[in-house]
């Protein structure tokens, strides 16, 4: 006789045991494929049937969790996963990014997509390094020990020709 359903037991047993969201979320898709959900161990104990419902329901319950978490709680999440996974969060950040869709359980919801990729879009942007940023050429904040320019255009740009204190013409 069981004592937890096969939902209680993924939850309770299995899923406690990965650190972070996004580990839950990888190990969860794996055991899904093509809109069908298996795990040995729970179909073992509580049948086939119930063990497919209760990974698809876990998996629909973790994505929703997933996309109702502020992005900061997540960057936190994010490098939980990525040190239990023993790579990178740069390197994690984008192996989300590209698993993409793969994340989601079969037939996600309206928008859960879309949703989940800028999820990873913001994160992978987030964890870039700052010196590779600069390397492309990204904007960087003026130091506070710069005087800004004058105001006006003669301040900024220096003397004009034809102007008062420029070069004659």
């Amino acid at each position: 006789m069981t004592l937890n359903s096969a939902l209680d037991d993924l939850l309770v047993t299995t899923l406690k045991a990965l650190p972070g969201r996004f580990r839950k979320l990888e190990y969860l898709s794996a055991l899904c494929s093509g809109g069908a959900c298996s795990h040995w161990g729970l179909a073992r104990l509580h049948g086939d049937l119930a063990a497919s419902k209760a990974v698809l329901q876990a998996h629909r319950l973790l994505v929703s969790q997933v996309l109702s978490t502020p992005i900061p709680e997540l960057l936190e999440d994010l490098r939980k996963s990525s040190d239990a996974a023993g790579v990178s969060v740069e390197f994690y950040a984008k192996r989300l990014q590209q698993q993409g869709i793969e994340l989601l359980p079969h037939e996600p919801g309206a928008g859960a997509q879309r949703h989940l990729n800028s999820i990873l879009s913001a994160l992978s942007s987030l964890v870039r390094t700052p010196t590779s940023a600069s390397r492309r050429g990204a904007w960087q904040p003026r130091s506070l020990d710069q005087p800004l320019p004058p105001l006006g255009d003669s301040g900024a740009r220096g003397p004009q020709p034809g102007i008062e204190g420029g070069a004659a013409g």
